[in-house]
């Protein structure tokens, strides 16, 4: 039985090939069903694919081949707690040599223009450290980073 609520990602014209991306990238993702348009629309033919599920860290998607006429944007993005540097320089190192882009704080874009925030969990257990001194000193060498180096965030979060 579908999930009640889904998120639907726009994709210009390539959402299977995103979905193939998740699911070889991210624990618990998988491609689902893929629905082929039973008639013409405005940026594809009868047979195209219209949308596919997928499952993204266990979070269920339906991507929808819309067209160019909407982008992807921050304002959107998935936070995916890490629990270590490798596996932390594992996705952000897959998405970025994919053709995707980096950008701060453990945040970065897929080749489709999906955001993504790797962010390991001590990261979050410094910035959330009631010892506010601590958390600032944490927080603000995270605001030095692109892809968030552990031991960097460690050392100045002891101070």
């Amino acid at each position: 039985m579908p999930s009640k609520n889904t998120i639907c990602l726009w994709y210009d014209n390539d959402a299977l090939g995103a979905a193939k991306f998740y699911a070889e990238t991210f624990p618990d993702s998988s491609v689902g069903a893929i629905l082929r348009a039973p008639g013409d629309f405005p940026d594809g033919k009868e047979g195209n694919i219209l949308t596919v599920e997928f499952t993204v860290a266990g979070i269920p998607c339906v991507g929808l081949n819309g067209g160019p006429q909407f982008k992807q944007s921050e304002a959107f993005s998935f936070q995916i707690a890490t629990e270590d540097q490798a596996e932390t320089d594992r996705l952000w190192n897959a998405i970025v040599s994919n053709g995707g882009q980096e950008s701060a704080c453990g945040w970065c874009k897929d080749r489709w223009g999906l955001s993504w925030q790797i962010t390991p969990r001590i990261l979050l257990e410094a910035i959330t450290d009631p010892d506010r001194a601590a958390a600032k000193r944490a927080f603000d060498a995270m605001m030095t980073m692109g892809k968030i180096d552990i031991a960097a965030i460690e050392k100045a979060w002891r101070g």
